[in-house]
């Protein structure tokens, strides 16, 4: 089916813009998807057909040397008929002889933009900076400035040839983590093998993964053990050892030896195909300065074109020596320079090269908005367990009434705990030990903030904290807030049984995290529903001034807007799940440990793929300095052009001027745009 063009009620065109034609050039069309023509649900099924008026005279396997081949032929034309104006002087080189040869130097660098400049009036943009430089040109040749003409399209198709490399670059980036999943795998079947394609790859093939070869389905290590590098998923370099059992995900790199993995997971649905979807929509998503810039473009044009028109015959009322032509050419030198490429361009190859960078350190994206949002956030607010800290529980301490049976008591407990995925249950089943499914629960209930409640042989059991034991009740004889460590209350048969005590480790990079982001000048607020006491040794311990314990998800809620009442932006970091009320309220909302859950990486916006808290100041630091490059392109278009539009409507420039306003600025803004792909954070 042929795609359709859109138009709003202006009858402005909404899709398939000169940008997408620069960006399609480098085959890097992808980059700059927006919703307005292709929404993220109908991206899979739309494609433009060859004739739908797309150019696609280049693309990123053509060599340099093809691509500057027409500019290269101009330019020894133009030379050898300036070496004949004004050096040699030959009698033959006059009158028609002499435009024929001018007009043959300018085809090979004018055509292509006269193409351009036709499909973009026949596609509803009129006022593209192609047909800008069409009319310059031709109004050059119309009044005898033939050289300066030919020069004009030749500077400016150079210039369209280094964007095309700049955003070839900018493809070539990311797309170092869009192709980390091999396309094949091979399988055991039998004491046989076999290599299929990996999308033809059925949960519960086994892959055998060769030392050096990237994995290309989620699965589970049937090997006893492997090393992997997992630097594609987390931007981590450092191997990560997995025993038998383990979940190891497409893209990580088989490092040792020839290892066996049981597939899990269907090949569209694994974490990689999620992060690159993740990372390939990024751009759909656009910073408010991208679509201010866009709007600006449209409007801009239209006016610049006035005023040349203005600059031409207007003086012809006011001015005693009106000769027309000079006001002709400096109203072609006005054109020139209204070209709005500098910024239509650089400033989303700006914002890509931000996602590209967070991108290699492990850190996702959603939109090219978030990267904005972040740079000017002034606190960052943050969840305890699996944030700051490792959220790896160890039972330190079972302290039980002596009338009950400890081991039965920790069987029921377990057989309960066995219903959560929270890591206190992961922690009393490593102490316990296998679930005794002869214990019968019935009437399961999880409630939110407090733990858990079953029955058991007809009695109650409740295993939580103690706000648990508060709801229903039940007495107890001791001080939760004297004991530091996390508290497991448990009560059967309505009376308290006594408690097991849980300790969690404060994740290695957590302090170096503060520290950053007060250098940041960002303020840091924890959050947490454990008890209060092991929330304030652990914020002590990390020097984070506002922590607060106790909290149920509503709590949590009333405490972000308490911040955002003062008028302060704020960054949630959580796990994207359970406190998806507060990540909703949040401007943004930062998961941690998006490789090991599916949910976090749909909630979220942004993502922090190895759940190191560093990586928070890191997003910070990304987003300033992209919003940064930016602001530095933006100004640097604006200044250039404005002096030299003035100077050009007062006749004090040429179209030398006109050419470095133009293609110059956009050179250097896209030289700066790229920039960011070579920091390091």
């Amino acid at each position: 089916m042929k795609h359709q063009h859109k138009y709003d009620a202006q009858g402005k065109q909404l899709c398939c813009t000169q940008e997408e034609k620069i960006y399609t050039k480098a085959g890097a069309k992808d980059l700059i998807q927006d919703d307005s023509c292709c929404t993220t649900k109908s991206k899979k099924h739309h494609e433009h057909p060859e004739d739908d008026g797309h150019d696609h005279s280049h693309n990123a396997n053509e060599s340099t040397f093809k691509m500057f081949l027409p500019s290269i032929i101009s330019l020894v034309l133009l030379l050898v008929a300036i070496a004949f104006d004004y050096y040699f002087t030959p009698v033959w080189f006059t009158g028609w002889l002499r435009i024929v040869w001018y007009v043959i130097a300018y085809i090979p660098v004018g055509f292509p933009v006269m193409k351009e400049a036709f499909e973009s009036i026949r596609e509803g943009e009129i006022f593209s900076e192609f047909l800008l430089m069409v009319i310059a040109t031709i109004g050059a040749f119309a009044i005898g400035e033939y050289p300066e003409a030919v020069a004009v399209m030749l500077f400016y198709s150079v210039g369209e040839v280094f964007q095309t490399l700049a955003v070839t670059r900018a493809k070539a980036n990311i797309k170092s983590l869009l192709d980390q999943r091999p396309d094949e795998v091979t399988i055991l079947i039998g004491s046989d093998t076999q290599t299929i394609k990996a999308t033809d790859a059925k949960i519960g093939d086994i892959i055998q993964l060769k030392a050096g070869e990237k994995l290309g389905l989620d699965g589970e290590l049937i090997s006893d053990s492997a090393s992997f590098n997992t630097s594609a998923l987390t931007g981590e370099s450092k191997p990560d050892t997995k025993a038998k059992g383990e979940t190891v995900l497409a893209g990580m790199i088989n490092l040792t030896k020839v290892s066996q993995v049981k597939v899990t997971t269907a090949y569209k649905d694994s974490k990689l195909s999620k992060i690159l979807e993740l990372v390939q929509n990024a751009t759909a998503q656009k910073a408010p300065t991208e679509l201010f810039i866009r709007k600006f473009a449209k409007i801009y044009t239209p006016i610049v074109v006035l005023l040349a028109v203005l600059i031409a015959l207007l003086p012809y009322f006011f001015v005693e020596n009106y000769i027309f032509s000079n006001w002709l050419y400096r109203a072609l030198i006005f054109l020139v320079i209204s070209c709005p490429c500098a910024l239509v361009i650089s400033i989303p190859l700006g914002y890509f090269g931000g996602i590209g960078a967070a991108s290699r350190n492990g850190i996702l994206f959603k939109g090219s908005n978030f990267l904005d949002v972040i740079a000017t956030v002034q606190n960052v607010v943050m969840d305890k367990t699996g944030t700051m800290t490792e959220g790896v529980f160890k039972v330190q301490e079972v302290v039980f009434d002596k009338q009950f049976k400890e081991k039965e008591i920790l069987k029921m407990v377990n057989a309960l705990e066995s219903q959560s995925t929270h890591p206190v249950a992961t922690a009393i089943h490593e102490f316990v030990g296998k679930v005794d499914t002869s214990i019968k629960l019935s009437k399961v209930e999880e409630i939110s903030g407090h733990g858990l409640k079953a029955t058991v042989d007809g009695k109650s059991l409740l295993v939580g904290n103690f706000k648990l034991m508060d709801k229903f009740s039940i007495p107890y004889d001791i001080d939760p807030n004297s004991i530091v460590y996390t508290l497991i209350a448990v009560a059967y048969d309505k009376k308290f049984v006594g408690y097991i005590t849980i300790a969690d480790v404060i994740k290695k990079d957590a302090q170096e995290t503060i520290n950053k982001l007060k250098a940041l000048n960002v303020r840091t607020t924890m959050l947490s529903g454990d008890k209060s006491t092991v929330v304030k040794f652990v914020a002590d311990k990390l020097g984070i001034a506002n922590a607060f314990g106790n909290l149920l998800p509503e709590d949590k809620v009333n405490k972000v807007k308490e911040i955002k009442a003062k008028n302060e932006t704020v960054a949630f970091v959580g796990d994207g799940v359970n406190d998806a009320p507060v990540v909703a309220l949040s401007d943004v909302g930062i998961a941690m440990g998006g490789l090991g859950s599916d949910a976090t990486i749909e909630t979220a916006d942004i993502v922090i793929q190895d759940d190191k808290p560093s990586k928070i100041a890191m997003a910070i630091n990304i987003g300033k300095q992209t919003k940064k490059i930016v602001w530095q392109n933006i100004t640097l278009a604006f200044v250039v052009k404005g002096i030299v539009l003035i100077l050009g409507a007062g006749g004090l420039a040429t179209m030398w001027e006109a050419v470095f306003a133009d293609v110059g600025v956009a050179l250097l803004a896209i030289l700066n745009a790229v920039r960011i792909q070579r920091m390091k954070f």
